[in-house]
């Protein structure tokens, strides 16, 4: 299929602002420019705050005053170069007024100043954070799902795997759970639209710059853990995009996981690229991607309480 008419409009303006592609540009002028081109989101929330989760920097959202909401650690995504929980504020707003859970989106450090593992260790720290103070922010710790996009959807499948906190659920948005970047969809999408291969190549190195790691390690690769680990994973919701490099390593992973027991949906949205469902505002299916995910993680809240 085509890329959806919605999609190629947006395609051809983001081409007629003529930014460098990332694998030409500096990863803080890359920043720069994508924060600059950041507006405040206008959907309605109850309740947000900016709070201080274990030593990172969070913003919570509430959608209610409830005092005993199911809660979504929520990881965005930008290849762990960009990004920003300001990048994620519409998603996360929707998330949290659509599921009428608790969102905390984490605002880990980015590399290539913090390299791996420092930003995944921000992000532990503030799931274990959550979990440990789950009460005082409103929240209740025995429904606790991880979730992100892209890099971030990499960081809840490793934290999941890791089994850091009691999970409940992982929401897995087009993630990265393959570094070594050789599925064939990075060959069918190596020019994009939007995330390239050479561009997915850059944002690895970059993450990978510290030497601390490597693209096998299943902290960088969670598609490459063992059968033991991934079978004692909690439910998860994948999302995979048509026109993404990452296509085909998420739905490896989705497979993996249904393969070994794991209870898993997983979506592929036909006609659309990497990144949609950020772009929530313009996109009919990224506002769809959204109601889904929403409806994904009321029904792996709801159980809980039964």
């Amino acid at each position: 299929m085509p890329l959806h008419p919605q999609s190629q409009f947006i395609i051809n303006f983001i081409d007629s602002l003529g930014d460098k592609p990332f694998e030409e540009d500096t990863p803080q002028n890359a920043r720069d420019i994508r924060n600059a081109r950041t507006t405040p989101s206008a959907l309605p929330i109850f309740e947000t705050k900016d709070i201080d989760a274990g030593g990172v920097p969070a913003r919570l959202y509430k959608p209610n005053n409830n005092t005993n909401l199911p809660l979504l650690v929520y990881y965005h995504g930008g290849g762990w170069v960009l990004g920003n929980v300001d990048s994620h504020d519409g998603v996360c707003r929707a998330l949290a007024m659509q599921s009428e859970c608790a969102v905390l989106s984490v605002e880990y450090r980015l590399a290539p100043e913090f390299p791996f593992p420092i930003p995944l260790t921000d992000s532990v720290t503030a799931t274990r954070w959550a979990y440990d103070n789950a009460a005082s922010i409103g929240c209740d710790a025995t429904r606790i799902a991880v979730g992100g996009d892209s890099a971030g959807g990499n960081f809840a499948a490793i934290i999941a795997n890791m089994q850091v906190i009691p999970c409940v659920y992982q929401l897995l948005i087009y993630p990265v759970t393959d570094c070594r970047l050789g599925h064939p969809s990075h060959q069918e999408n190596k020019d994009g639209p939007f995330l390239t291969h050479a561009g997915m190549k850059w944002f690895v190195e970059h993450y990978l710059s510290g030497n601390q790691g490597t693209a096998t390690d299943p902290r960088v690769s969670p598609l490459l853990d063992t059968d033991e680990v991934l079978a004692a994973a909690p439910p998860a919701f994948v999302i995979t995009a048509e026109f993404d490099p990452l296509r085909d390593e998420g739905e490896a992973y989705a497979k993996r996981l249904s393969s070994l027991g794991v209870a898993v949906s997983h979506v592929r949205w036909s006609s659309q690229f990497h990144g949609f469902v950020s772009l929530a505002d313009f996109l009919d299916d990224g506002k769809a991607a959204l109601a889904a995910s929403a409806a994904a993680l009321r029904s792996a809240f709801t159980p809980v309480l039964q």
